[in-house]
């Protein structure tokens, strides 16, 4: 005897009970931006764009915007703002707290803090200058002695909050007290240590390709890495059947790539060229980029952000891993420190103190990434530190005392922890967090 089935493949609605209706019928849906690019072209991008205002994902867009307007205001007060030598001052400036903001960008993805950046890069000043200069010893050795200095300090703070299980907030701000004392007793009475401005250290942040090749050359580099990798990814996605961008797509991304960087390449070669300090610090950007997101290391240190007991569960080595970050951290704070020293020609008292603690971890979260953990790229301390700088160095143009200074850079880094908790509101709301 045949049974018929018809009825028991459709679809049984009886008894359930929807209660939000509207809500349900509106459900923003994930979409794959790459599919609905090469579906439906501009509209796709406007789609994508409506979808991720809805979901909270704002992305670097508010970092962006607030940029462009800073360039607008303080160049309609002042027109040496937007002046060659003036952003070339800019970019050299913010590589000391911008290279600090890297290493605290690693702290902040897992969710933790580390209040002992500023002396430790005090502490590496001063070991590089009290080696190489009331020592003698070769420059570069103790350039890598204070890096490597740096570094331990950082895996301490690590080892008793990963094994022992302080708040990494308790033993930082115990390194901030314990390292600033160290910097002091290694300057000694006189407390201050000239470097000579022509050496590694003094050129950190006073040498200049002055050849403009150099500059267009970068931005040259820069650009063809950039369509290649993105050219290269895409079709990898492709041969895997998963959505890839289209090839207008990667040209558009490219061509805007190309204005910034060639325009900023012109910049540069209207007053004394490419600064080797920006140089550097691009390169430490693209490394470090890389190990967050092309390496199972950077994986892991997300994993953390997101579930420290889902990371032990998936036998994610969870004390190996916050060790290294806060050496990461204390290292980077070394390589801000050098950088501090240089742009002063000395190691000094006041090295590591001052709002230089606040820059750093400001720069980091108003460049995008969250104090909650799990989100975030090293590019941020690139937007932070632009942000920070720009303020600083325009409210010096009109002669705005420093305390005005401070009150507007707390009134912007607290509008970007506001933003970045209703964001993550808005995002739990529509189901991504």
């Amino acid at each position: 005897m045949s049974i018929d089935k018809t009825q028991d493949t459709a679809p049984k609605t009886t008894g359930v009970v929807v209660e939000n209706p509207e809500a349900a019928a509106g459900a923003d849906v994930a979409v794959d931006p790459r599919l609905l690019v090469r579906e439906r072209g501009f509209a796709g991008y406007v789609i994508e764009f409506k979808r991720k205002i809805r979901g909270g994902d704002l992305g670097s867009l508010p970092v962006v915007i607030g940029l462009i307007a800073i360039a607008i205001i303080f160049q309609s007060l002042n027109s040496n703002f937007l002046s060659a030598e003036n952003l070339n001052n800019i970019a050299v400036a913010m590589v000391a707290t911008g290279m600090m903001s890297v290493g605290i960008i690693f702290v902040l993805l897992l969710g933790e803090i580390d209040l002992s950046v500023g002396s430790v890069s005090g502490v590496a000043g001063a070991i590089a200058a009290v080696l190489s200069v009331t020592h003698g010893m070769n420059e570069w050795l103790a350039v890598l002695m204070a890096l490597g200095g740096g570094a331990l300090a950082g895996a301490i703070h690590g080892f008793f909050f990963a094994r022992i299980g302080a708040p990494a907030f308790a033993v930082t701000l115990a390194g901030l007290l314990f390292w600033l004392g160290f910097m002091l007793q290694l300057l000694g009475e006189n407390g201050t240590i000239n470097l000579d401005g022509d050496g590694v250290i003094g050129k950190l942040t006073t040498y200049y390709f002055s050849d403009v090749a150099a500059a267009y050359g970068l931005a040259t580099i820069a650009v063809a890495v950039f369509f290649v990798t993105s050219f290269l990814d895409s079709r990898r996605r492709e041969a895997a059947g998963i959505p890839s961008r289209p090839l207008v797509d990667l040209v558009l991304r490219t061509g805007l790539l190309a204005i910034v960087a060639y325009a900023a390449a012109i910049m540069f070669n209207q007053y004394k060229g490419l600064p080797l300090a920006l140089l550097l610090f691009l390169v430490v950007l693209v490394l470090t980029d890389f190990v967050l997101r092309r390496t199972g290391y950077g994986r892991k240190i997300f994993a953390l952000g997101g579930s420290v007991e889902a990371s032990r569960r998936a036998g994610i080595n969870v004390t190996a891993v916050r060790i290294s970050v806060f050496a990461i951290a204390g290292f980077f704070a070394a390589v801000g420190g050098l950088f501090w020293a240089s742009k002063i020609a000395a190691a000094n008292q006041s090295a590591g103190a001052g709002d230089l603690l606040m820059n750093v971890i400001a720069a980091a979260v108003i460049g995008g990434t969250s104090l909650f953990g799990g989100r975030g790229r090293t590019w941020n301390a690139l937007l932070g530190v632009m942000v920070i700088t720009s303020i600083q160095y325009g409210l010096a143009l009109e002669g705005i005392a420093t305390p005005i200074q401070y009150m507007i850079t707390g009134s912007v880094l607290l509008a970007t922890v506001v933003i970045d908790s209703v964001t993550r509101k808005t995002q739990r709301t529509a189901g991504r967090a």
